[in-house]
């Protein structure tokens, strides 16, 4: 086995270390380690994110649904459109991407390069989520669910969670918490059943279109991030998750700054 795929193993077990830490953000770093440690071509790589994530908070939201800290109508309720969104984007927008999006004699734009850019900015954006904490909304019982800001807030998810193969805890906890109404730590237990299933149904466009796929790759690579699950949930009782958060943003954040400067500048 090279140097380069060992490397890339271990660095999913930290993937799931940090999810099982911070309950988010781990999956932010999935397709950074595919495509810069383990060579896996960018559109591939956001597939085979999509399955680690997926099944990665899987794992993790039996066991907030052992805690009672689940609230399956708003899974089914954000869930739909999302999975509806991630489907389309993994089956039929990303497929139908051409591998040149713009040339000229000074610069050409590929679809892999698209793919990067989109993920940076993606990764700016969940760091500032974690790098300044959310305020938890006070819920009044009377309140009524804005039905159709939680449509669209869906599909929007699924789209992004699509296209660059990330779980998007980042836009769902917000979400769960302003639009749906739902408590902190209902909301984290929540957003991991619909990480879950939009991903893993993301994963099937993928399936579908017939992409030739390195199964072996996939599973050990999931096998390590739901060994990291484990780790971090033990270690989450030793440590201060809102202080791990906080720190991991900012490392997140230069990650995306430093993707959009490879990407762009020093190719």
């Amino acid at each position: 086995m090279e140097t380069n795929t060992i490397t890339g193993y271990l660095l999913a077990v930290v993937v799931g270390i940090t999810l099982g830490l911070i309950g988010s953000g781990g999956s932010i770093l999935s397709v950074p380690i595919l495509v810069y440690v383990m060579h896996v071509e960018p559109a591939l790589a956001t597939a085979y994110s999509l399955f680690a994530v997926g099944t990665s908070a899987l794992f993790g939201g039996f066991q907030k649904a052992k805690q009672k800290l689940v609230d399956f109508k708003k899974v089914f309720l954000f869930g739909i459109p999302t999975i509806l969104s991630v489907f389309i984007t993994r089956k039929i927008i990303v497929p139908s991407i051409p591998d040149v999006i713009f040339s000229s004699s000074a610069f050409t734009l590929h679809k892999s390069v698209l793919i990067m850019i989109v993920f940076a900015i993606v990764m700016i954006m969940a760091s500032v989520r974690m790098i300044k904490p959310l305020k938890e909304k006070i819920i009044n019982d009377d309140e009524k669910l804005n039905y159709k800001a939680i449509f669209l807030q869906g599909l929007i998810i699924g789209f992004v969670a699509g296209f660059v193969g990330a779980g998007g805890g980042f836009l769902i906890i917000p979400a769960l918490l302003f639009f749906a109404k739902t408590p902190m730590k209902m909301a984290v237990g929540t957003s991991l059943f619909i990480i879950a299933a939009q991903s893993l149904i993301g994963f099937t466009g993928d399936i579908s279109n017939g992409n030739s796929l390195d199964w072996n790759l996939i599973l050990t690579f999931t096998l390590c991030s739901v060994i990291g699950i484990f780790i971090g949930n033990y270690l989450s009782k030793k440590f201060s998750g809102e202080k791990l958060k906080t720190g991991f943003g900012w490392f997140v954040l230069a990650m995306g700054i430093y993707i959009i400067l490879k990407e762009l500048l020093l190719k």
